[in-house]
């Protein structure tokens, strides 16, 4: 007599669904794990769904510019406000150099988070030499390579007030008109969500 067939047991009748299952699970843990990615991406690029309110008040500069594409050679390790003057520092350039500093005194106990700082494309007058010497004595100054300066900011000739990141990664810019309360709360709120610096 032949072998008597043996009905499959129930775990190998359920190997088919089981498998199913299965890869269904797999399927929604990878798109858990990759639809976000793909989301904001699309969200970057395509700019859709990106809110329209901001809590900032300068230009925030978003595309991977660096200090050295300013012009400035320079290292800092700690955030900067760095004030650009690619024609000579007169009435605007010399109130953003004093807002700069009069922002890092603001800040209060995270004021060594930060640094102020002048890069000038042409040497500065002898009184305002003097006076920086004088009345600024934590006032880094750097030359500014205008070529480099006006290919990054398309020949802007006003001075400018850039805040930069300790990586030297360009965050917010600022016009002569920007008031002192929104520049320091800018600051401020970008060194409370920063742990670098």
């Amino acid at each position: 007599m032949g072998a008597a067939m043996n009905p499959p047991s129930m775990s190998e009748a359920k190997t088919p669904a089981s498998r199913r299952k299965g890869r269904l699970q797999l399927l929604l843990i990878l798109l858990g794990v990759i639809g976000p990615m793909i989301l904001a991406t699309g969200m970057y690029k395509l700019n859709f769904w990106v809110p329209d309110g901001r809590s900032y008040h300068g230009e925030l500069i978003g595309n991977g510019q660096t200090r050295a594409d300013l012009g400035v050679q320079a290292q800092e390790d700690r955030w900067q406000m760095l004030v650009t003057a690619p024609k000579d520092c007169s009435v605007d350039c010399q109130q953003l150099v004093y807002l700069a500093r009069q922002i890092q005194i603001g800040l209060g106990r995270d004021a060594s988070r930060a640094s102020h700082a002048l890069a000038a494309a042409q040497p500065l007058n002898a009184d305002y030499e003097a006076k920086l010497t004088r009345e600024y004595p934590q006032l880094q100054r750097y030359p500014m390579d205008l070529t480099t300066f006006s290919k990054a900011t398309g020949d802007k000739t006003a001075p400018q007030l850039w805040i930069i990141d300790p990586h030297g990664n360009l965050v917010l810019r600022y016009d002569p008109t920007v008031k002192g309360k929104d520049l320091l709360n800018d600051l401020r709120h970008l060194l409370k969500l920063s742990n670098i610096g």
